[in-house]
Parts: structure tokens; C-alpha cells; sequence
């Protein structure tokens, strides 16, 4: 197999990844819809829904360690001798069965997708115990105002986010690859990455500061349902 060859396969089992984590995103939509419904049962539902999310996260990671292996070997290739080729499969699963005995279930509840989940699941608890007759009018004047506040709009790429991720620490919000992408590069400058809000004080964005937001996201795709029907 040629290194092209290679590349091509890798790109395929990204492309596979892609949808892994679009499936991990309706997962989170459904567990949110079951728990704004209150419907009997729900709590095993989710649950259930939680075991198959932390199996999506397992095969996420491993395709980002498997991928990380087959770029560091290949360009090692490279400097090498054709005949270093023919060992190129061997070596790739070699590191990768080390690699991969070396991680923890338990680090899979770190995974951004399933700290989403958790996060958007407790939200939609608290929203729908929240509501009632007597302060369903109050509820909605609130989400109106939080809608209002909250810009729909990256900093960053200056268009309405798709994928949008919450700073725990300043509370702001950036596309997902926008945002990872400007923390990579300024690290690999050696320097910290600051928040791209005007006037934020937030000097040192981190990737373990970032959460995906499900609940803003479900917004975003509503109001854009409601702007198509208008």
C-alpha cells in the first residue's frame, strides 16, 4: 500500500468519525426532548441513551489516537527506505494496541460531546420542572430575554454558529472548530489564547474551559425554523 493510498483510507475513517459525532449530537437531542417531556420511564431512557453516547465517545477517541499513530508513522516513512513500507501495518497496530491499553473508560466522561449531554440533560430537568401554569408567561418573558442577550453570532467567523461552545469561565460562546482552531494555533506560537469577545478579560481560553452547548444550538435551529415559516 502507497502512502496516497494510506492517506485516502484515513481520510475515509475521518469522514466515519464526522458522523459518529453527528450521531452523538441527535442522541443529545432526543435525551433532551424525552426529558422536557416528563414522560414515564425516562430517567431509563436516558440512561440508556448515556451507555451509547460513552460508546460513541470510545470509538471517537480511538479514531483520533489511530489517525495520530498513522500520521506519526507515515512521516517517519517518508525519511525511510521503501522497504520500511511493507512493515507500515504492523508498526500502526503495534502502537495503537499500546496506546489504547493504556487509557481509561473513566476518561470517556471528559469528552466534550458527553459532558454536552450531561450538561444539556440537567438543563432540560430544571426547565421542565420550572414550568407550570402560573409561571409559563414569566418562563417565556425569561427565555426571551436570555435569547436576546446571548448572541447567535461567532466572534470569531462573524456568522451564526452551527456547532456553538461555551467558555465556563467568561460564559461566551464560539463556533466549535473556529475556536479550537485559534487555541492550536496560538499555542503552537507558544502564547495564550484570549477570548475573542471585545472587552473580555478572559486572557487564557483552554480547550478543558470549553463545553458544546445543546441547549443555545436547539435555539439557533429554532429560530431558524421559525424565520424559513415567516
Amino acid at each position: 500500500m502507497s502512502l496516497n493510498e494510506v492517506r485516502v483510507s484515513v481520510l475515509s475513517l475521518q469522514s466515519c468519525q464526522s458522523d459518529i459525532r453527528t450521531g452523538m449530537d441527535i442522541l443529545t437531542d432526543v435525551a433532551m426532548d424525552l426529558a422536557e417531556a416528563r414522560e414515564e420511564g425516562v430517567h431509563t431512557g436516558i440512561k440508556e441513551m448515556e451507555v451509547m453516547i460513552l460508546e460513541c465517545a470510545k470509538l471517537d477517541r480511538e479514531i483520533d489516537y489511530f489517525v495520530d499513530i498513522v500520521d506519526q508513522v507515515t512521516s517517519a516513512a517518508r525519511a525511510q527506505q521503501p522497504e520500511a513500507l511493507v512493515n507500515l501495518s504492523a508498526t500502526v497496530k503495534e502502537q495503537f494496541t499500546e496506546r489504547i491499553a493504556q487509557l481509561s473508560d473513566a476518561d470517556l466522561h471528559n469528552h466534550s460531546k458527553v459532558m454536552a449531554f450531561k450538561d444539556s440533560i440537567k438543563t432540560s430537568f430544571n426547565q421542565a420542572n420550572e414550568e407550570s401554569a402560573e409561571n409559563m408567561e414569566e418562563l417565556d418573558e425569561d427565555i426571551a430575554v436570555t435569547q436576546s442577550q446571548v448572541n447567535f453570532t461567532c466572534p470569531l467567523t462573524q456568522v451564526e454558529m452551527v456547532n456553538p461552545m461555551k467558555n465556563k469561565k467568561c460564559n461566551h460562546h464560539y463556533e466549535e472548530p473556529a475556536i479550537l482552531d485559534l487555541i492550536k494555533r496560538r499555542h503552537s506560537q507558544n502564547k495564550k489564547c484570549r477570548c475573542p469577545v471585545v472587552g473580555c478579560g478572559n486572557a487564557n481560553v483552554r480547550e478543558s474551559d470549553l463545553i458544546l452547548d445543546q441547549v443555545l444550538r436547539r435555539r439557533i435551529q429554532s429560530q431558524k425554523r421559525q424565520n424559513s415559516h415567516t
